[in-house]
């Protein structure tokens, strides 16, 4: 079992990725943590095998904390300044994953980085396999995909204009009755699309405080 440790000073967005991590198996979120000083605490205190880390933190940012531990990491934050993201992968993340987004991105990486984990246990490594395994950790066809564009089925092409004929961003199920399919299946291309790139994803927070993810073209 992988231990994963978020970290996000937004308390319902840790939430959101701790759940996002629960749902793939051989993956365990501990309790989500807001600030560098519990997270270091944290880590002393547990076996944590894998950070998600955010950005801009209140006393800091996730670099300070990739930097100065020894376990995987990812970060997981808003900041597109490419060199934020370059000191990032400098520091040691294994990627950086742009805010927000859909399940499937960061699910589908930590399935891939699965892979890679047990690729280590054997006795030595050859080059070859090596650039291989290097290169499926990075690659979003990897796992749970053939390779193929996203836009390639009549469901997401269905999907996509209904996207383009909205008149604002729409919500997963709003999809789903546009296009006449269920909230699964539109929510399983929507995170396809929105891997590739293809559209956009925000968060908006109900009367309930309970956040929704907003679906648009770019």
């Amino acid at each position: 079992m992988v231990n994963v440790l978020v970290l996000d000073d937004d308390f319902f967005v840790g939430q959101i990725h701790a759940r996002y991590v629960d749902e793939v198996p051989g993956f365990t979120a501990l309790e989500p943590v807001r600030d560098l000083k519990t997270a270091r605490e944290i880590i002393a205190e547990h076996d944590v095998d894998l950070l998600l880390v955010d950005y801009v933190l209140p006393e800091g940012t996730g670099v300070d904390l990739i930097r100065e531990t020894d376990i995987d990491a990812i970060m997981l934050s808003a900041v597109t300044d490419p060199q934020v993201v370059r000191s990032s992968l400098r520091a040691g993340a294994m990627t950086y994953i742009v805010k927000p987004f859909a399940a499937e991105v960061l699910q589908n990486f930590l399935r891939r980085y699965a892979r890679f984990l047990r690729y280590w246990e054997r006795e030595k490594v050859g080059q070859a396999d090596l650039e291989r395994q290097l290169r499926n950790l990075h690659d979003a066809a990897a796992v749970g995909g053939t390779g193929a564009s996203p836009a390639g089925s009549s469901t997401t092409t269905r999907i996509l204009a209904a996207l383009e004929e909205a008149s604002g961003p729409m919500t997963a199920l709003e999809v789903a009755e546009a296009v006449g399919a269920s909230r699964a299946t539109a929510q399983r291309h929507l995170a396809k699309l929105a891997e590739a790139r293809t559209i956009t994803v925000s968060l908006q927070y109900g009367s309930t405080g309970r956040p929704e993810h907003l679906y648009a073209t770019r």
